[in-house]
């Protein structure tokens, strides 16, 4: 179906997170691991409660469990990735008004398990287990 002239064919918030794409394009990322860092982390903590602390727990479940892989922002999210190429997210749920945070894994991860897998993963809460299943995630995605 056409869009009608004068009809936005983007919601705001996905015209916001093309605006840091774009954003982040410009930055070289990689060259400093720390700066990397610190760019995430500071991201992270402009998020509302409780996609705050959800994306610092996952930043550090992340990190400890693949400490290779390579933090950077991606459309405004905390990303991690393998030789440049994004390997997993977090997109909090504030970012397109949903009901729960995702963590999500692209096609670079190596979660195959025969021809149908999960590639995202709705996330409320984080208990002790779920924090281990991210983490065995997490470890086969870069494996």
């Amino acid at each position: 179906m056409p869009v009608k002239k004068g009809t936005p064919s983007l919601t705001e918030e996905e015209r916001a997170a093309v605006k840091e794409a774009t954003q982040e394009r410009k930055i070289v990322w990689g060259k400093n691991r720390a700066d990397d860092e610190r760019a995430v982390l500071a991201k992270i903590a402009t998020f509302p409660e409780p996609d705050r602390s959800m994306g610092q727990r996952l930043h550090s479940i992340i990190t400890t469990s693949a400490p290779e892989l390579s933090p950077r922002l991606w459309y405004g999210m905390p990303a991690y990735t393998k030789d440049g190429d994004v390997l997993c997210f977090f997109q909090p749920a504030s970012k397109f008004k949903a009901r729960y945070g995702t963590l999500g894994f692209n096609d670079a991860a190596k979660l195959d398990d025969g021809a149908v897998w999960p590639t995202s993963f709705a996330v409320k809460e984080l208990t002790p287990s779920d924090e281990a299943r991210i983490s065995a995630l997490v470890k086969k995605a870069v494996d």
